[in-house]
């Protein structure tokens, strides 16, 4: 009983009182957030590949040895942002209603992903995302990590609709299609000097929107429209 106790005791010193994360946790996220802002910042600066973990530390006032307690490499600092940002999606993905159709459901769960990560973490990422194609290390990386939360995307996907994604090919179609559709918006987010996270949300819906008219009606219209020009 004493034992019980105790661990409920230090289960209330880790999460805090009114449910909130204890000073632990807290501290922890508070580092976590430095080294990312660090490695950002001189990567920015200096170029990915001029970068040290050992400067990414010393910017963010830790020493190296704590860094790899929380990234196993470099690739994994920057990467973490966006990491966190696609787990968050495909949480929402699995909590989207059971007869929603899949795009649709991409659609509302990444814009309930957005508001779930807030602000400063989408802020956190359009600062990142123009470094990838800085390095090709870097970018590898990103590409691998992509991949694989496109599977992940395809398999919630498929379990959602009773499909095996090893021989229908209509999961991994929809979750790559609706990648398209948020990589164009995030380009155009650049390209349009937009700095704000509610416009990337915007784009990404107004480009998801987009896609089946794209893929389905749109060469009809514009032959339409040149034939009666």
């Amino acid at each position: 009983m004493e034992r019980a106790h105790a661990v409920e005791g230090d289960r209330a010193a880790a999460t805090g009182r009114a449910g909130r994360p204890g000073l632990r946790e807290r501290k922890k996220t508070r580092t976590r957030e430095a080294l990312v802002e660090a490695a950002v910042r001189l990567t920015r600066e200096r170029g990915f590949d001029a970068t040290t973990t050992a400067e990414i530390a010393e910017e963010a006032g830790v020493s190296q040895r704590t860094l790899f307690r929380y990234f196993p490499c470099k690739e994994d600092v920057l990467l973490s942002v966006q990491d966190g940002v696609d787990s968050a999606f495909r949480d929402e993905l699995r909590e989207r209603p059971a007869d929603e159709p899949p795009l649709l459901a991409l659609r509302r769960a990444f814009t309930a992903s957005a508001a779930a990560v807030g602000e400063p973490v989408l802020s956190e990422l359009l600062r990142t995302v123009p470094l990838y194609d800085r390095s090709p290390q870097l970018l590898a990386a990103r590409l691998r990590r992509g991949n694989e939360h496109m599977e992940l995307l395809a398999r919630i996907i498929a379990e959602r609709t009773g499909t095996d994604p090893r021989t229908d090919p209509r999961p991994r179609l929809v979750a790559s299609a609706f990648g398209s559709a948020v990589h164009v918006a995030f380009d155009l987010h650049s390209r349009q000097d937009r700095n704000g996270p509610d416009e990337l949300v915007s784009l990404v819906e107004h480009t998801a929107d987009t896609l089946v008219p794209a893929l389905t009606t749109w060469h009809t219209a514009a032959h339409h429209r040149g034939r009666d020009a």
